[in-house]
């Protein structure tokens, strides 16, 4: 039973159950109960469609998993594995993670979180294996949906997997970081990739209201905006973990050195959250004594300001006084 035989027979047993399984997973842990709607979404799009294989195993020493292996065993763990709450590596190029699908409990948060209405025009950056994107076009229709990445060869994947799906939202190969611009204006934009900082042709591309959803830092940070040149947001509770938006505008993360921080603390997750919002303003016992002073803050106390030529990370209110400067694009 491959790949191709499982979608031509949606019914299949095992696929059925393994997808009644992981909406019941979802379900459980609350992803999508301020918008019950998208339920229906995970029910109905197959996601094995959209992994025919992917790697198992730690970074090095990669298992790749095969719907079209002849073994059966090995072709029943993979339709386990596509269909488990977890996110899937796709793409491996010299040892270096390129793209994979994410954990399908964050997807149906950050779809939720989206606040998406019918007849809204949805930019998705960042492709992947299209599933993200047959989401949305279930829920909105194909022709509200564009979903754009820079690698052709991830974009070309995921125009057949949506095929495979049946949908065929507009896949576009380009810098993300550009947005497109012909597929505006957009109601909402959501991207797939962790950010160093917003770039300024989202906001351009964007109608007055819209609401931008990104991986930012370790977390995931929901922007209003306002016209093309102001955007305003609070982060979300949950943690986030992408892949880096790629294009020349995101310059490499530098680790800092963490010998001044008193151990126990270096790997606390809301401190690292603090240590990547802040990178190149605050050094790392700056970092830490604020986070000290400030009783530890959860990440629904920062947020993201975008003012004309401006960009910055602050705590608690945009003009209070912990505010950090981030790099325009």
């Amino acid at each position: 039973m491959g790949a191709h035989e499982l979608h031509e027979d949606r019914d299949s047993d095992l696929a059925a159950a393994a997808r009644a399984g992981l909406v019941r997973v979802i379900e459980a842990s609350g992803a999508w109960d301020s918008d019950p709607v998208w339920r229906e979404a995970f029910e109905a799009v197959p996601r094995h469609l959209f992994v025919p294989y992917y790697y198992a195993g730690a970074v090095t020493g990669r298992q790749r998993l095969w719907g079209e292996s002849p073994d059966r065993v090995t072709r029943e763990r993979w339709l386990r594995g596509a269909y488990a709450d977890a996110p899937l590596a796709t793409r491996v190029r010299d040892g270096e993670l390129v793209s994979s699908s994410s954990q399908p409990s964050l997807m149906a948060a950050m779809l939720a979180e989206l606040e998406v209405e019918d007849g809204h025009n949805v930019l998705e950056i960042g492709a992947g294996t299209g599933y993200n994107a047959a989401l949305l076009a279930h829920r909105l229709g194909d022709e509200h949906v564009t979903t754009v990445d820079l690698d052709p060869e991830i974009t070309e994947s995921a125009r057949r997997h949506l095929a495979a799906a049946g949908h065929h939202p507009v896949v576009v190969t380009g810098d993300g970081a550009r947005g497109v611009p012909e597929r505006g204006p957009f109601d909402r934009i959501i991207a797939t990739c962790t950010l160093s900082a917003v770039p300024r042709a989202w906001l351009a591309q964007c109608r007055p209201g819209a609401r931008i959803l990104t991986p930012f830092a370790t977390g995931l940070v929901a922007l209003t905006v306002r016209d093309a040149e102001h955007a305003e947001g609070r982060f979300l509770h949950t943690s986030a973990y992408f892949v880096p938006l790629r294009g020349a505008s995101t310059p490499e993360p530098e680790i800092p050195h963490l010998g001044a921080v008193p151990a126990r603390t270096r790997e606390h997750e809301l401190f690292r959250f603090l240590l990547a919002l802040t990178q190149g303003s605050l050094a790392p016992q700056e970092a830490y004594a604020l986070w000290e002073r400030e009783g530890r803050p959860v990440r629904e106390r920062y947020g993201i300001t975008v003012s004309g030529d401006r960009e910055w990370a602050w705590l608690d209110e945009p003009t209070g006084p912990y505010a950090w400067p981030l790099p325009t694009t």
